[in-house]
């Protein structure tokens, strides 16, 4: 199959494919004299394979080193994720329970207790935590985890306020005034969670835009929240 029916087949959109074959995650069995990639049934379900991965939260790194490794067993590495996304389920169906009970007392049916409003988060695997520990360290990493378990109601509203702002913001000009007093709100925000330097938190904002995940999150507060604060961001680490 040529990237184009992969593509039409999996979703998986052309330029994802792509740079799968860039990084060496994807490469297809032949490439023709013209230069067209032409992928074969094992490729397609070593993609299958990656895309079980990517839905359980590994990063593009480490798939790589896992599918690499002379170690590696595609039928273990099957029933592992299908272990991961039965426990994820199981998660999923918590948090629905939790969203039904929430929506029954904002309509005065019942009453809920503080611990019972967050029943099914759980944020004791962070996707990300790899890829900042490459970028920043172990200490600044684990700095930034005791400080997260130490989190509350007050600090997850807090942050959800200055994301609020944020997202009403994401039509102007990043390096505003207003914008740039909000971005500065979100890196003191961001150091009492660990040390970031004016630099890191630069490249905190383009992962904000090169990880799907980051996007994904961010942009649940406005479409293109993502984009707004990688440029304001990166605006404020230049002046600051």
């Amino acid at each position: 199959m040529k990237v184009k029916e992969v593509a039409d087949l999996t979703g998986v959109s052309v330029r994802t494919l792509h740079h799968y074959d860039e990084i060496g995650l994807l490469v297809p069995d032949e490439v023709t004299e013209a230069g067209y990639r032409v992928y074969s049934n094992e490729n397609l379900t070593t993609l299958q394979q990656i895309l079980f991965f990517r839905e359980v939260g590994f990063p593009l790194k480490k798939i790589k080193e896992l599918l690499d490794s002379p170690s590696f067993n595609r039928l273990e590495a099957f029933e592992l994720q299908r272990d991961m996304l039965v426990a994820k389920r199981k998660q999923l169906e918590t948090m629905i329970e939790t969203i039904d009970n929430t929506l029954q007392s904002e309509r005065g049916e019942r009453t809920m207790t503080n611990e019972e409003k967050f029943k099914g988060f759980d944020f004791s695997s962070n996707p990300y935590e790899q890829e900042a520990r490459d970028r920043w360290g172990d200490e600044a990493v684990d700095k930034a985890n005791k400080n997260v378990a130490q989190f509350g109601e007050k600090e997850q509203q807090e942050m959800n306020r200055i994301y609020s702002v944020l997202a009403a913001l994401r039509g102007t000009n990043p390096a505003s005034v207003e914008a740039q007093a909000a971005i500065a709100d979100w890196y003191t925000f961001l150091n009492k969670i660990a040390d970031y330097s004016l630099e890191a938190f630069a490249g905190l904002g383009e992962m904000y835009v090169a990880d799907e995940r980051f996007m994904k999150n961010i942009d649940q507060f406005g479409e293109g929240l993502s984009v707004f604060m990688r440029d304001a961001m990166k605006v404020y680490a230049e002046k600051n």
